[in-house]
């Protein structure tokens, strides 16, 4: 397979620096020459073109849709010359990895997910080197499209502030920061609005014996499924609603204020500007883990599911017998009407 030479590009480093590779990004994956490979994990070149060789050998993978030859510059004495070099994609740079075991390509693994979801579902990633190099206006362009494509989603309040948080310049799905980030986003915006963590939501507001269980939100409309009851936002009340709508849009409106200021945001800003925009709004905040266990609130809302499921089919149960009946009385009219016809007949 021959690819031209406009590609979207990335560069990737490593967690203490000390690795930085040029990635292309193409055709939905990523992929990388037998000279990158041997540098992210820390191989000779031959160690590693005898393990891309067994990959294809035994069947592992097919090299037709794995292999991809690009005419690439490089450094020759001193000129640049472009050549054409083989490059192998992501499928094959994962089996590579673990016949290495190599540690660093689980976290370029990791890293080459994250990067192309965003290529595949947006069509673009952020190319954050670019933006420490000075190039910084497709930036800070790209950066306000996703946000402003974020506000506009139809996605849960706060998994839109999380997106928002992937934004930042030094972003790490797998850093403590992002953990922790996206564990307490959600507890901190139930709170404000509703003064109870998502396990005390399903805790106290699951009720068999209420319509739709207590819930105002679920996945299939007047139909309630197990999932919809262990997500304690579908819980909050329409009042509590709209204060999270508020709070939420103020948060994405910080953030278009800021790409348009080309100001970068980092992980740790974004921490911070979710607490100043809880202040601002005289909310509440959730300094600690709540009264109620993930575990406990689990198990009442289930408990509760179980019997609302059995409410629901002694209900169903009346109807079929209700609409059984009915249409016994139905038919018997016109059962009689037909005797009484045939024995007309008969008279005659």
């Amino acid at each position: 397979m021959k690819i031209n030479n406009n590609d979207n590009m990335l560069i990737y480093q490593s967690a203490d620096g000390k690795i930085k590779i040029d990635v292309r990004f193409e055709r939905e994956t990523v992929w990388l020459s037998l000279d990158q490979m041997a540098t992210l994990f820390g191989r000779d070149k031959s160690t590693i073109s005898r393990h891309v060789k067994n990959v294809f050998e035994e069947g592992e993978l097919p090299p037709v849709s794995t292999v991809a030859n690009f005419a690439t510059v490089q450094l020759e004495g001193n000129r640049e010359v472009s050549r054409n070099i083989d490059y192998y994609n992501l499928d094959v740079i994962i089996s590579v990895g673990y016949r290495v075991k190599s540690q660093q390509g689980t976290q370029f693994r990791i890293w080459a997910t994250q990067r192309l979801r965003d290529y595949i579902i947006k069509g673009f990633t952020l190319n954050d080197e670019r933006f420490k190099t000075g190039s910084s206006y497709n930036y800070f362009k790209e950066l306000l499209d996703r946000i402003r494509e974020i506000r506009l989603s139809e996605k849960v309040f706060y998994q839109q502030i999380k997106d928002i948080y992937a934004t930042s310049i030094d972003y790490n799905p797998s850093a403590e920061m992002t953990l922790a980030f996206f564990k307490e986003v959600q507890n901190k915006l139930l709170w404000a609005v509703s003064g109870k963590t998502a396990a005390e939501l399903m805790f106290y507001r699951a009720n068999a014996s209420l319509p739709m269980m207590g819930l105002t939100s679920t996945e299939k409309e007047e139909k309630v499924t197990k999932n919809d009851v262990l997500i304690g936002k579908n819980y909050l009340n329409e009042k509590e609603i709209g204060q999270l709508k508020l709070i939420v849009e103020q948060f994405l409106a910080y953030a278009e204020a800021q790409a348009l200021a080309e100001k970068p945001m980092y992980m740790r800003d974004w921490v911070q500007k979710l607490r100043l925009v809880l202040t601002m709004n005289e909310k509440n905040i959730l300094e600690h883990a709540g009264t109620i266990s993930h575990k406990l609130a689990v198990a009442k809302a289930t408990k509760e599911y179980v019997a609302y499921k059995e409410q629901q089919r002694q209900i169903e149960h009346f109807d079929s017998i209700r609409q059984l009946d009915q249409d016994l009385k139905r038919i018997a009219p016109r059962k009689s009407n037909k005797t009484k016809k045939d024995n007309g007949e008969n008279n005659q």
